[in-house]
């Protein structure tokens, strides 16, 4: 049986963190919200999350469904698709400290996001853009060093193999971290060209993920939904640091 993804359909967002799993696993699936015809599309989304009947709905998308499981959140379906795919250690220590990578990467979103939406997600960015401007240059100066410095660390603390964040074999966790370099990039290319050599760890395994044959296959197909100043990582090169 297929996995049926929902997430609205024209934006990466926290949606890509599953895709990027479900495609390096070859894990057969329906991206629900981006289909046409009776029982998809973003009204059949709305339907499982709004529907009377839902004992236990969604709060927002992401979320998958596994046979009768309705899974949301994008770090709990992750934790749950892990295992079952080989993208997940076998011992509960390893499962563990990986979902806790996972948590630490969505609290990284949520300050990324919040570069270019400091005041209020119902704003346009036009309406925040002094804000965005202070909030952008404190991310790159403080609180982008923190965060990816601590993940160079992990990768140089893996008492396995530094090419990892966890143990010997690539995790959902590595398929995050890839996403959200990739992410960064798009949003701060100054700003990350001129820090990639601090955090080369982090720019190899990049490339390593990027390399391997699925993700390279999906990332060359119309599966992958490009990057824009839609979702997450937004390029608005007033906030791009100083030339």
């Amino acid at each position: 049986m297929a996995y049926e993804l929902y997430y609205w359909p024209t934006i990466q967002g926290r949606g890509e963190f599953v895709r990027l799993a479900l495609e390096a696993a070859g894990a057969r699936y329906r991206d629900v919200a981006r289909e046409g015809g009776k029982g998809a599309g973003v009204a059949e989304m709305l339907r499982l999350m709004n529907g009377r009947n839902a004992a236990r709905p969604p709060f927002a998308p992401p979320f998958l469904r596994s046979g009768r499981l309705l899974i949301g959140q994008t770090a709990n379906i992750l934790q749950f698709l892990g295992p079952r795919h080989g993208l997940a250690p076998k011992d509960e220590g390893g499962r563990i400290w990986t979902h806790q990578l996972q948590l630490t990467m969505a609290d990284f979103l949520v300050e990324i996001h919040d570069t270019h939406h400091p005041v209020s997600g119902n704003l346009y960015f036009e309406e925040q853009k002094k804000e965005a401007r202070r909030r952008s240059a404190d991310f790159l100066k403080t609180r982008a060093p923190k965060f990816l410095g601590y993940f160079e660390r992990v990768l140089s603390r893996n008492a396995r193999t530094d090419r990892y964040l966890v143990g010997a074999a690539l995790t959902y966790a590595d398929l995050s971290m890839f996403q959200i370099i990739s992410g960064l990039c798009y949003a701060f290319p100054r700003a990350m060209a001129k820090t990639a050599r601090a955090y080369r760890r982090l720019f190899a395994l990049r490339a390593r993920v990027q390399e391997r044959p699925r993700i390279c296959a999906y990332l060359a197909s119309p599966r992958r939904v490009p990057f824009s100043n839609e979702g997450i990582f937004r390029h608005y090169s007033e906030l791009d640091g100083r030339a």
